[in-house]
């Protein structure tokens, strides 16, 4: 336990000066301030002030507690949105699988139909091809055939203009005409 010591006090020697407060029924100025205040404190009782503020913050305490239901309410929809466009999101991703993979079969079968188009195609190229060959040579042929037969002819011609004259066909008319009469 600590031990007392004793506290010396030293008075100081001075000159006092007293002030003299003006006063009004024996109250001076402080007690004139506390009466007020008293007063005051009457009026705001009389007139029920703790009891307007008391409904005025019980009316607020109602406001944020409705406030904060509203919020609740608010979050519940808001997490249950989030978890349908969750859900959403998921479906989404599965039929955008489900897409990719018919696009891609349906792209495998139209490559697939232009290789075969394309084979057709040139297969169906080719063909019309010969037959343009075919049909050239048909037509050179032709031509040859025309050529040689033309040339047939005027050697023909050349040649019976040498050996027949105007006797030799006398005679071959004369044949001719009399061959007519026999049919009949």
């Amino acid at each position: 336990m600590a031990e007392a010591h004793p506290v010396e006090t030293v008075a100081q020697t001075g000159v006092v000066e007293l002030h003299h407060e003006p006063t009004a029924f024996g109250v001076a100025a402080p007690g004139y301030v506390a009466l007020s205040m008293l007063v005051v404190i009457a009026i705001l009782l009389w007139k029920k002030v703790p009891a307007m503020i008391a409904g005025m913050l019980d009316a607020k305490i109602a406001a944020i507690r409705t406030d904060l239901d509203e919020a609740a309410r608010l979050r519940a929809e808001a997490e249950a949105q989030l978890a349908e466009a969750r859900a959403r999101n998921a479906a989404s991703a599965g039929d955008a699988a489900a897409i990719v993979a018919h696009a891609e079969a349906e792209a495998k079968l139209l490559l697939a139909k232009a290789e075969s188009d394309a084979q057709e195609l040139v297969a169906r190229r080719g063909k019309m091809a010969e037959d343009k060959i075919s049909a050239a040579e048909r037509a050179a042929i032709g031509e040859v055939r025309a050529k040689a037969a033309d040339a047939a002819a005027k050697a023909a011609a050349a040649i019976i203009a040498e050996r027949h004259g105007a006797t030799a066909d006398k005679a071959l008319v004369d044949r001719t005409i009399a061959g007519l009469g026999r049919l009949n």
